[in-house]
């Protein structure tokens, strides 16, 4: 989980540093260079590129690709530590719309602990007035479509293999990527190159080592353990991008991710 969270934050920093390059361009690069791998590796195995759940694997790439959009935009504008934190409320937003749409409960407890987060995000952007109000509503709807991709991979279930899962949301990335990137297109330049087609490589090993983490471990082991790429993103972010955190700030990014580990740690307890 280490290496996996380490990974993510190397692309972070990439997508932060490409500035010039559109978010839907970047979107382009990250999917289209997975491909490499995850078309290897289901031919490779002879599984079935199409799938069983087609209906809801095409929805589980549109919601992915949204998000993953509207994320990238976000870094645009906020701090790369505080987009990265934020987008982590991802999982409350899951949790309230499965007990919609999957008919679960959820206790007191885990309410307290969404409190918690939520409260780091109102002295998040309380206090801290150089964060962007446009970019906080880009990351806001980014973790809201996160939290439904969890949703839909619910009700894929094992009836589909997850390099099959991963393999439709780039692809579909791809497209909209490509097709979006269209009427503004910056061609890379130099070190821009090997940059753009790390953004899948970290990506995929980034999933990979995440998978085998879940596989090996407990969940309430590993799980929390998670939110650790948001400490190397901000160290990344203060190294590379001079970034700067108030006290304000590092105790709001302190209290979510504070309270989303505690949420894992709880539902891990409980399975």
């Amino acid at each position: 989980m280490i290496i996996s969270t380490l990974s993510f934050a190397c692309m972070n920093a990439l997508v932060k540093h490409l500035t010039d390059i559109s978010a839907f361009q970047i979107v382009f690069f990250r999917s289209v260079s997975s491909l490499f791998f995850t078309f290897g590796f289901l031919l490779k195995n002879k599984i079935s590129i199409l799938g069983n759940n087609r209906k809801l694997l095409v929805l589980r790439g549109l919601v992915g690709v949204t998000s993953m959009s509207l994320f990238f935009m976000a870094t645009k504008y906020l701090p790369i530590g505080a987009a990265v934190s934020l987008r982590y409320m991802a999982p409350i937003f899951a949790a309230v719309f499965a007990v919609f749409f999957l008919k679960e409960k959820i206790k007191w407890f885990q309410w307290l602990f969404f409190a918690m987060a939520f409260a780091g995000v109102v002295i998040l952007k309380g206090f801290d007035s150089d964060l962007d109000a446009y970019g906080l509503v880009l990351i806001f709807i980014s973790a809201l479509f996160s939290g439904l991709v969890y949703i839909v991979i619910s009700k894929i279930g094992k009836g589909d293999h997850p390099v099959v899962v991963v393999n439709y949301f780039m692809v579909i990335s791809t497209v909209v990527g490509g097709v979006l990137s269209i009427g503004n297109w910056v061609n890379p330049l130099g070190i821009q190159w090997p940059m753009l087609l790390s953004l899948g490589l970290f990506g995929y090993f980034g999933q990979i080592y995440m998978t085998k983490a879940f596989q090996i471990a407990a969940t309430n082991q590993v799980a929390p353990l998670k939110y650790v790429e948001v400490i190397f993103t901000l160290l990344l972010g203060v190294l590379l991008f001079s970034e700067t955190y108030t006290l304000y700030s590092l105790l709001g990014i302190a209290m979510i991710i504070s309270g989303l580990v505690l949420n894992a740690l709880y539902k891990g307890k409980n399975r």
